[in-house]
């Protein structure tokens, strides 16, 4: 075995490339869909829509009766945990030149759990977008887009059925995000009262946070920037951000299970996040640093998202 071979097989290293994985994922993707660790890359799941809904079932158990059972029905889905994996080939010179693999090992993990980061974060703003009919706003100067906002937490509240148990988070296009701010009558809610008079508070204060603490419940809020390039191969450059000028509204647990109906989840293999492992490169003259991951993302409650399309006047 290979000194780089035997850093990739220890637990530090294992701990470590994990470690950047998470981190990697935490900023809209996670908050979207988060994580239900599985036993099996395959397995089942409750899915939700108009005509399957959640229901609380009666646990009174009569005497000498059966309890209610939490079982499987032939209408519940399957998830399948793909595999991902990247490579990062480390020239077999540099390796033997370095005095500290560790270290490499260290910055190779990082780069690709930020490439598999980006890589879920797209997927899962994709999937979230194409599960949902986009609800068109217009919020010119004499609209009230809190109002809205209010209503669509009410309909997701309503629509999840899981009382105080279930929360709601929103996240932000960043165009939206922008437009919302600059709203006049969201920027007529945050006024400082001192002195005996009142005025505006500076643009810079106005946040995601601010702004969530305005609508019922105060759900917590993200802004997403994740951005991609849309245009054909060979063409100019056409950069835009994925949510771009849309809202999402949605039911969510923090950490979600195989039946609660959180609008999306990602099904993750436990313990078998971004695994470090290495390779000898057919050439030999590389060794390459590999790390293996498997997940399913799936929307699992389409009715409990609300995706609103405003346009600001």
């Amino acid at each position: 075995m290979s000194r780089l071979s035997d850093l990739a097989s220890s637990p530090m290293i294992r701990e470590f490339a994990v470690g950047a994985a998470q981190q990697a994922v935490a900023p809209v993707a996670d908050f979207i869909a988060p994580t239900v660790n599985v036993a099996t890359p395959v397995g089942r799941y409750k899915e939700y829509t108009s005509k399957h809904r959640f229901k609380i079932p009666n646990t009174l158990r009569p005497v000498g009766g059966r309890a209610v059972e939490l079982g499987w029905t032939a209408d519940d889905k399957t998830f399948n945990c793909a595999f991902n994996a990247i490579d990062y080939p480390i020239d077999i010179q540099e390796a033997m030149a370095s005095e500290d693999m560790e270290n490499a090992l260290q910055e190779a993990a990082v780069e690709a759990a930020e490439v598999g980061g980006l890589a879920h974060e797209t997927a899962v703003i994709n999937a979230a977008v194409a599960a949902l009919s986009a609800q068109n706003k217009t919020w010119n100067a004499g609209a009230d887009p809190i109002a809205d906002l209010d209503a669509a937490v009410y309909t997701v509240m309503k629509a999840a059925k899981y009382g105080s148990l279930m929360g709601v988070r929103i996240v932000f296009g960043a165009d939206a995000f922008k437009g919302l701010k600059n709203h006049p009558n969201v920027r007529n809610k945050f006024v400082v009262v001192a002195g005996g008079g009142s005025a505006a508070v500076p643009m810079s204060a106005i946040n995601q946070g601010s702004i969530g603490e305005l609508i019922v419940g105060v759900p917590e809020t993200r802004t997403s920037f994740m951005v991609a390039d849309i245009s054909q191969e060979g063409e100019t450059e056409n950069v835009q951000f994925l949510l771009s000028s849309k809202i999402l509204v949605f039911a969510c647990r923090p950490s979600p299970t195989r039946r609660d109906p959180s609008f999306m989840k990602t099904f993750r293999l436990s313990n078998q996040w971004m695994v470090p492992g290495t390779y000898m490169r057919d050439d030999g003259r590389a060794e390459v640093a590999k790390f293996d991951w498997s997940e399913d993302v799936k929307v699992t409650n389409s009715v409990a998202a609300v995706l609103l399309n405003p346009t600001f006047g």
